[in-house]
């Protein structure tokens, strides 16, 4: 796979250096000295501070590199819920699922930068291991939430790409000719990873609990949850979801106060220096102009109409405007457009309304149909709807893929890996759009990592 060098901390540029070997003419490993204004992997985890230091980078690299951004576009697009408003090839490819192998976002957004990332975990846990100068209880915090992110990141690259390398050695040309890892290979060591965070980190936020931005104990739980039901294990998710709503951490705010920094509902959020959302859906024009353009992500057509009457989420989440004679349906989960606004937004990645969805389906395929009924009924509550009419597993089934539809819109690509996890990608895309093919599930392995390492294989259908 693609080594990437791109300095966003010297912390970890100095580690990523230190990592990093050449082979000489006659054939022999040779270090590259770190810059004298770099610290080396030692330096960067000799106490608990600088260890910190290093791992919070982690975090901040997404911002960075912009990947949770394509998490979100990639699947939108892909799916039946976001529209590109702009002239763009690389992402009309998403929207018309006939996606090129030489397709650079893909390249370097769905995979080059999450490796990136994925090495940096692997590059922090062992250092981390190694340390003698770091406390054991910040050992713990800090494996926990690298074991967190390596295993959120794996998540979206088995869910986009399907079998993937397992890439887990701190040495990165250890991992330069690995093949495709099965897809069940890939969710073990996912499970094996939020296992260890969860058992590691505490129930308390690190840093600013105010702001969830730093794994805790239940992040790792609400992810487990989850994948859980993408691998039907539904007594399992059941549990780690009841775990995460019992705690007694998290609550259901009015919709407006659900993607602010201070969130009760927010399990976990990406952090940002500005304090407004990278995934959000800004307006391209002043909204207070006469004409105002619509942002370059809008809502498919037809979503609006998957609103049932009376659901608030419709109008406290989306908005339209009237450009060029069409209305174009903005998603208005984040508000502020720029820092005159407000700052007191952060990307909110897990929340406790998926965890009483996750119950509810799991609950429902364990033929559970009273407390699916009443998982189902929180959500639908907050949104102003009346409880739920469906009563036997199938109706259950098809109403809770329906809610999720209506409140993970715009969030980290819920639409379309539902779509695939559930079996309904083909009949309801198949129907939407002429372009679209049953090998489409998957995206492309990037040909120039093709050509990178020999031991990496295509998806069908490109």
């Amino acid at each position: 796979m693609k080594l990437i060098n791109i300095s966003f901390k010297n912390i970890f540029v100095g580690l990523t250096l230190t990592a990093i070997v050449i082979i000489s003419s006659c054939k022999k490993y040779v270090e590259i000295p770190v810059a004298p204004s770099m610290l080396s992997n030692a330096e960067s985890f000799s106490s608990d501070s600088a260890a910190t230091s290093a791992v919070l980078s982690i975090y901040s690299t997404y911002n960075t590199y912009n990947a949770e951004q394509y998490f979100t576009y990639a699947g939108g697009l892909a799916a039946d819920e976001l529209q590109n408003t702009q002239s763009n090839a690389q992402l009309g490819q998403f929207s018309k699922n006939q996606v090129l192998k030489t397709n650079s976002d893909v390249e370097s957004f769905l995979w080059a930068y999450p490796y990136t990332i994925i090495r940096f975990c692997n590059l922090s846990i062992s250092q981390i291991t190694a340390s003698t100068g770091m406390s054991q209880a910040a050992k713990n915090q800090l494996t926990g939430e690298a074991k967190f992110m390596r295993a959120w990141t794996f998540f979206y690259l088995v869910n986009y790409f399907g079998a993937v390398p397992l890439s887990l050695d701190a040495t990165p040309l250890n991992n330069g000719n690995l093949p495709r890892a099965a897809t069940a290979d890939v969710y073990n060591q996912i499970i094996a990873d939020l296992k260890d965070a969860q058992s590691l980190l505490p129930a308390v936020y690190a840093g600013n609990s105010a702001h969830r931005s730093r794994a805790n104990k239940w992040a790792a739980a609400a992810l487990l949850a989850r994948v859980y039901l993408y691998t039907k294990d539904y007594a399992d998710a059941k549990t780690e979801a009841g775990l995460v709503i019992n705690s007694g951490v998290y609550t259901m705010p009015d919709l407006n106060s659900v993607f602010i920094n201070t969130s009760t509902e927010a399990i976990f959020q990406f952090a940002n220096t500005k304090g407004i959302s990278k995934i959000g859906s800004a307006y391209r024009t002043d909204p207070a102009g006469s004409t105002v353009a619509p942002p370059a992500y809008v809502l498919y057509s037809g979503f609006t109409k998957s609103f049932e009457a009376g659901d608030n989420r419709k109008k406290d989440w989306v908005d339209s405007t009237i450009y060029n004679n069409i209305t174009y349906y903005r998603i208005n989960k984040y508000k502020l457009a720029d820092q005159n606004q407000g700052t007191n937004e952060f990307d909110v990645v897990l929340r406790v309304a998926e965890q009483y969805l996750i119950k509810a389906e799991a609950e429902a395929q364990l033929s559970d149909a009273t407390d699916a009924q009443t998982d189902l009924n929180v959500v639908r509550t907050r949104a102003g709807l009346p409880n739920t009419t469906a009563s036997t597993q199938e109706t259950l089934l098809t109403a809770i893929l329906n809610e999720r539809k209506v409140e993970f819109f715009g969030e980290y690509g819920h639409r379309w890996f539902d779509l695939i996890r559930t079996g309904q990608a083909d009949a309801v895309l198949g129907a939407l759009k002429t372009t679209w093919t049953s090998t489409a599930t998957l995206m492309p392995i990037p040909q120039n990592e093709i050509l990178l390492n020999p031991n990496l294989t295509q998806n069908a259908g490109y």
